[in-house]
């Protein structure tokens, strides 16, 4: 076994700067719950856990996984981290904002507050960014925006002053002046998180109702205001042709969110007015099965249905990955010359940034959703992969000695000229994006008037 030393800027710059392959960390977790207790994956179209089968070391056949956090998903987290370390004053590196503080105070209130490039899913040239205004003019017509226009491998630069996180997660300019030609940068930091040795769980539900309210003790009718009744006369009437047809409308759309309308003298009535509708009610126990967009059972290949409770694994192991050769082809010219001490000061800042977000966010923990809390089974140790045939050396890197490296990192750079900025760059949003945030709550709030009571 390698001896474990601490990652310092000296082999750092020397890991950038020669030939070596890429930092690899690869972390055992545990459930939280201990062994044998269930997680619960994230789940895509169709109620799907992204289950497949991957070659796993020692094991002769493949073993069934399951992807309990993905790539995009873990850059987000450590965006997150780096976001929190900034706020608390811990970091200072590139951040754009948008201060919604302004268009908050209108009706109805959204409290957004502010949303940064570490926030935002396309980083620098997210929309959001792209539809604000900096001292009035839109972002990207602006001297600081059209930046952009001409960032490429060969010329960083601006990325690393405004952006640096975009260097390092990724990103392309697709919404930009240039359309799908925008400046497009590969990640060189790629994170995940799966489950190995999985096996489907089962989900019950039930409920019981304190006030013991009874599922035929309707019709519940829907009300102008969107809320329930039991009087019919306050219920919204069914016309036709210009005349009131004497139904009156029941609580709940249908599944295709059509109005149902019911008699009122009629006493057997359909589903859409039950109390269950608007959540009172017992509800029954019973298992849940993955539904298919009509709301059908999904089959596995014996006919039987899929349950949606949830695997048990044997472990689950996070894989990250950053990749020397990436940052290495990027350089940072400086009065439009480009020199290899420059470019090497800046490509070890961005690899001193991206060891900083994995080790923060492992610091905030993998707590990656409700039932999918995991635990290190060790500590979160670096492999350095330099020289093939060889044992990797085995480097250590905490949260705050993280931070340290990021900065001397930084310090070193400025040296050369190489700066970034250290204040944010704040925004404001145009007219016409708060516009369309506060209809899309007002459509939502009329939805959820309507159907989630």
């Amino acid at each position: 076994m390698s001896e474990t030393n601490a990652l310092s800027l000296d082999v750092l710059k020397a890991a950038v700067a020669g030939t070596a392959c890429a930092f690899r960390c690869r972390t055992k977790l545990e459930p939280a719950g201990g062994e044998g207790d269930k997680v619960f994956p994230p789940t895509y179209a169709g109620a799907v856990y992204a289950m497949e089968q991957r070659r796993i070391p020692k094991r002769d056949n493949p073993v069934e996984c399951v992807l309990l956090d993905s790539v995009q998903s873990q850059a987000n987290r450590m965006e997150e981290a780096l976001q929190a370390a900034v706020d608390a004053g811990r970091l200072q590196i590139p951040v754009i904002e948008v201060d919604f503080s302004e268009a908050d105070k209108a009706e109805p209130r959204s409290a957004i507050g502010k949303v940064t490039s570490l926030q935002a899913p396309h980083r620098i040239a997210d929309a959001i960014l792209r539809d604000s205004l900096l001292d009035g003019t839109p972002f990207r017509q602006t001297e600081t925006g059209r930046l952009l226009d001409s960032v490429s491998l060969a010329n960083a630069t601006a990325l690393y002053k405004l952006c640096p996180t975009a260097l390092v997660f990724g990103m392309w300019d697709s919404t930009g002046p240039k359309g799908g030609l925008g400046a497009k940068f590969q990640r060189a930091m790629v994170s995940e998180i799966v489950g190995i040795d999985a096996i489907y769980g089962v989900k019950t539900s039930s409920r019981i109702d304190p006030l013991s309210i009874q599922r035929n003790a309707g019709p519940l009718y829907r009300r102008p205001d969107g809320g329930w009744t039991l009087d019919s006369a306050e219920a919204i009437g069914e016309e036709k042709d210009g005349k009131p047809t004497g139904r009156k409308c029941l609580y709940k759309p249908d599944g295709k969110g059509h109005d149902v309308y019911h008699d009122p003298s009629v006493e057997k009535y359909p589903d859409q007015g039950r109390p269950s509708e608007a959540n009172h009610g017992n509800v029954t126990p019973d298992i849940e099965y993955r539904k298919d967009q009509n709301r059908r059972d999904i089959l596995d290949d014996d006919g039987k249905p899929i349950p949606v409770g949830g695997v048990t694994i044997g472990w689950a192991e996070q894989t990250v990955v950053l990749s020397l050769p990436a940052l290495r082809r990027l350089q940072f010219p400086l009065n439009g010359k480009a020199d290899p001490k420059v470019n090497a000061a800046g490509q070890t800042v961005l690899a001193a940034l991206g060891l900083c977000a994995a080790a923060l966010a492992a610091e905030k923990g993998f707590d990656l959703r409700s039932r999918c809390l995991l635990w290190p089974a060790g500590r979160m140790d670096w492999k350095l992969l330099d020289h093939p045939g060889q044992t990797p050396a085995t480097l250590m890197l905490a949260a705050d000695d993280a931070i340290r490296l990021l900065n001397e990192a930084v310090q070193a750079a400025e040296s050369l000229g190489l700066r970034w900025r250290t204040e944010p760059l704040v925004l404001k949003p145009a007219p016409q994006l708060v516009a369309l945030v506060k209809k899309s709550q007002k459509l939502a709030a009329a939805s959820s008037g309507q159907e989630s009571q």
